[in-house]
């Protein structure tokens, strides 16, 4: 089995050759057939989060350890299962939901998975799909995407139900309430077009400091787009909403944007942070219950809301985000490449 491995930040991912493993018990072993490559993975790559002030958390104190095989976006044929194993036949094709809990705690009980506190995830606590196979646990996080394009359903575990989760938590919304979209890279992009589906009737507002992400904004649905390195963004949503965004989902959450965000919410509305650039902002605290706002974070979804997402895909009205394939050998420029910017929509890697 060949994978791609980080064995130290900021350096080339590290080609290495193992035994394929053998599944036992319920788990289900796939070949890879292709892999997101996600910017949640540059924080793993360049060793931690930006927590504002000077302060960094670093990957170790998140509980990764290395030399860890990334990939939190993977797609495979099945190849080989344990014997306790239902569900999943040889042969057939699969989408991994890579957002696994511990399976014992009340989170994990109630189908929250996500906010389990001892999280398995595939390519962050687990072996990802940077590799040519991986094992899955169960196959209940193994999801049939009869009908939609294997590339860019390998997008949909992080990118898709990262932005659909995020998406869901801005009801209720008044009639007259816009929603802003900050952010048009992968999952910002996701968004723009589920959001065009999911809350139609509700005028859509993209900013982006990328001209070109944002003639994607546009083509997948958004009504209004700002570049805040030219405008002022502040004064032109409120130009267009009047007294204010009913909801404002944040797909980079910096400093700077998590500020902007608080300010062109109107009063009622709400903030929510989905993006991990990093950074920090301070407001009287007053101001929440005197503005009566909510402000939450939202991080990836559920797995029911991963079958939500998949069957409103499915159904088309969704317009797919941009999707390039790359052999897996270049992965580590494909992170060189997201970390500059270069990327519109997503890349996809398969095996050589």
């Amino acid at each position: 089995m060949k994978s791609y491995q980080l064995t130290a930040p900021n350096q080339p991912l590290e080609l290495v050759e193992t035994e394929t493993p053998v599944p036992v018990g319920g788990q289900v072993l796939l070949r890879v057939k292709a892999c997101g490559v996600c910017h949640s993975d540059l924080h793993f790559w360049q060793g931690g989060y930006d927590l504002g002030g000077g302060k960094w958390l670093s990957i170790e104190e998140r509980g990764l350890r290395l030399p860890l095989v990334m990939g939190h976006e993977p797609l495979g044929e099945v190849v080989a299962l344990g014997p306790d194993a239902a569900g999943v036949g040889i042969g057939e094709t699969r989408l991994v939901f890579p957002w696994i809990g511990c399976g014992d705690c009340p989170r994990c009980a109630e189908g929250s998975e996500n906010d389990c506190i001892a999280m398995r995830t595939t390519g962050v606590f687990a072996p990802g799909g940077y590799a040519d196979h991986i094992m899955v646990p169960d196959a209940r996080y193994l999801l049939d995407i009869g009908g939609i394009d294997q590339h860019y359903a390998a997008t949909l575990a992080c990118a898709g139900i990262t932005s659909y989760s995020a998406l869901k938590k801005v009801h209720p919304l008044s009639a007259d309430d816009r929603v802003v979209i900050i952010g048009a890279g992968g999952v910002g992009l996701t968004g723009v077009g589920i959001a065009a589906r999911y809350l139609a009737g509700h005028e859509l507002i993209v900013l982006d400091l990328d001209d070109e992400k944002l003639a994607h904004a546009r083509q997948a649905g958004a009504h209004h787009t700002i570049n805040p390195g030219r405008d002022d963004a502040l004064a032109r949503i409120r130009e267009i909403t009047g007294t204010g965004a009913g909801a404002i989902v944040d797909f980079v959450a910096s400093g700077e944007t998590a500020r902007l965000g608080f300010d062109a919410v109107r009063k009622g509305g709400r903030y929510i942070a989905v993006g991990l650039f990093g950074g920090e902002f301070t407001t009287p605290t007053m101001m929440l219950p005197g503005r009566n706002l909510t402000m939450r974070g939202s991080y990836v979804g559920r797995l029911s809301e991963m079958k939500e997402l998949l069957a409103l895909v499915r159904a088309g009205g969704i317009t797919p985000i941009p999707v390039r394939v790359r052999p897996m050998s270049e992965v580590t420029e494909t992170l060189r490449d997201l970390a500059e910017g270069r990327i519109v929509g997503r890349v996809v890697v398969v095996p050589d």
